[in-house]
């Protein structure tokens, strides 16, 4: 039947096919217009798509936070007058929230996002609280889709936490219980931002955009918040897994000139997520692996006198330092030093590694310094 249906489509074409056209034209014309039309019904179930998410959305928060929903109805005025504020000068919205990261270029700027991993310690007074309805407008949602995939989840995310906020200083009463009730919309807008913010990793803009150095900041808040975080991590952790395993990759692969400063802010993110305790020794499994099947490759070429990826071995020394930094950390929430991790990953990097920092250290001291320094944090938790 497939065949029969084929025949004759090739018929009707070359009967229908205008004067002064192959029929190869005139059936490479009729694909092109009907993918013309698949694009656009696939766009327009986009827009529905991301509409039907957003009402979810307010209704989520409505069925947390009645209250909160009504106040912000109040506040749409003053925020669509900040919105046009916000569209001539786009650092306004940045300075409201203090310092956004929002400069890459200067490192002690981007540093300011681990102000974000102690968004939920940060004082609670009523004074302080009553002005979060105020002083917080919705994101500016008129982007490009693009920018759009970042802005729309955190517009969410925000207010989610701001409900989190005022009802831990006594000024709202919440239900956070809705969150175990609609896992659709809290996982869909986790997995939007996340997808985002891959996006624009893999193609940096200097200095980094504020919606994007804002996206990293609430998806922090999100996971180190007490009371959130185990909703989000239970209902996303394959999400944020997969994310930690693409921004690793992003730094190995990068290989473009002005690549270090772009990768800088990767590696900032990364040692973000590993401040959370059920975050940090899956990241540091994966870090653990990536540096020893690259220490293996190094230690196979130098063995055979072959090449090795040199952009890879000068990118390879930023999972280093988030390894260091995660080793060296102690735990926000308990006095357990992280390098107590035990895991499979562990005994896989220690094993013969004496003897590939001995093979490797004429050639490549530098690497094989980092290698020890790891194992020397890696052994510090069982001599304790």
């Amino acid at each position: 039947y497939l065949k029969i249906s084929k025949l004759a489509l090739a018929f009707a074409i070359i009967h229908s096919k205008p004067p002064g056209k192959s029929s190869k034209e005139y059936t490479e014309y009729l694909a092109k217009t009907v993918s013309e039309q698949d694009f656009g019904w696939k766009w327009k179930v986009e827009v529905l798509e991301a509409e039907v998410l957003r009402l979810r959305q307010e209704l989520l928060l409505n069925r947390i936070s009645p209250r909160f929903c009504l106040e912000n109805r109040k506040q749409d005025a003053s925020a669509e007058t900040l919105l046009g504020q916000e569209s001539i000068n786009p650092t306004s919205y940045s300075s409201q929230l203090e310092d956004s990261g929002c400069d890459v270029c200067n490192d002690s700027a981007f540093d300011s996002l681990g102000i974000a991993s102690d968004f939920h310690q940060s004082e609670h007074n009523v004074n302080t609280s009553i002005h979060w309805l105020e002083r917080v407008p919705p994101l500016n949602l008129c982007h490009t889709s693009k920018e759009q995939s970042v802005t729309a989840p955190v517009h969410f995310l925000q207010r989610l936490l701001e409900i989190r906020k005022l009802s831990e200083g006594g000024i709202l009463q919440a239900d956070f219980s809705e969150l175990e009730n609609d896992s659709f919309t809290i996982c869909n807008s986790v997995s939007q931002l996340l997808d985002g913010l891959t996006v624009f990793y893999n193609s940096p803009k200097f200095p980094a955009p504020g919606f994007l150095t804002e996206g990293v900041r609430v998806l922090i808040s999100l996971i180190t918040d007490t009371k959130l975080s185990n909703h989000v991590l239970k209902k996303c952790f394959k999400k944020i897994e997969e994310f930690k395993k693409n921004l690793i990759q992003i730094i190995l692969r990068n290989r473009s000139v002005n690549r270090f400063q772009a990768l800088h802010s990767v590696s900032q993110t990364l040692g973000l997520l590993g401040r959370n305790n059920i975050l940090r020794n899956s990241l540091i499994s994966l870090l653990l692996s990536e540096v020893r099947q690259f220490a293996e490759q190094l230690l196979q070429a130098c063995q055979v006198q072959s090449m090795y990826d040199i952009i890879q071995y000068e990118n390879i020394s930023l999972l280093f330092m988030i390894l260091e930094q995660l080793l060296q950390n102690e735990t926000e929430e308990s006095n357990i030093s992280s390098s107590d991790y035990q895991g499979e990953e562990k005994i896989k990097f220690l094993k013969n590694l004496d003897q590939i920092i001995l093979h490797l250290s004429d050639e490549f001291p530098l690497f094989s310094l980092y290698l020890w320094r790891v194992s020397v944090l890696l052994n510090s938790g069982q001599m304790q």
